[in-house]
């Protein structure tokens, strides 16, 4: 699993899986409904890699800026969805069937 999300993640962004699954765990212990986490998560995670990938690239043309907007938004969806599904594989494993 790991080497897949490897391939996908950048390796410096995987740090925002294990993030965003204890804000997952927060807002569910919060007043947030829970049909409104997996939203708050993917915005917050889209935010997050947004400013470190136009934090580290170099933008000398609009086309720089916007592979880096594309780039931070990819990322930021992928990172929120792994970690939903990781919350889900930890869920569904305790369930007795």
């Amino acid at each position: 699993m790991y080497e897949l999300l490897k391939d996908f993640i950048k390796p410096e962004l995987l740090v925002l899986i294990p993030v965003m699954y204890l804000i997952g765990i927060f807002l569910k212990k919060s007043y947030v409904a829970d049909k409104y986490i997996p939203l708050i998560l993917g915005c917050i995670s889209v935010v997050l890699c947004l400013l470190y990938v136009l934090a580290m690239s170099s933008m000398a043309t609009v086309d720089d800026v916007l592979l880096a907007v594309f780039s931070g938004i990819t990322q930021g969806v992928l990172c929120a969805g792994a970690s939903v599904y990781c919350n889900q594989v930890v869920k569904q494993s305790g369930k007795d069937e």
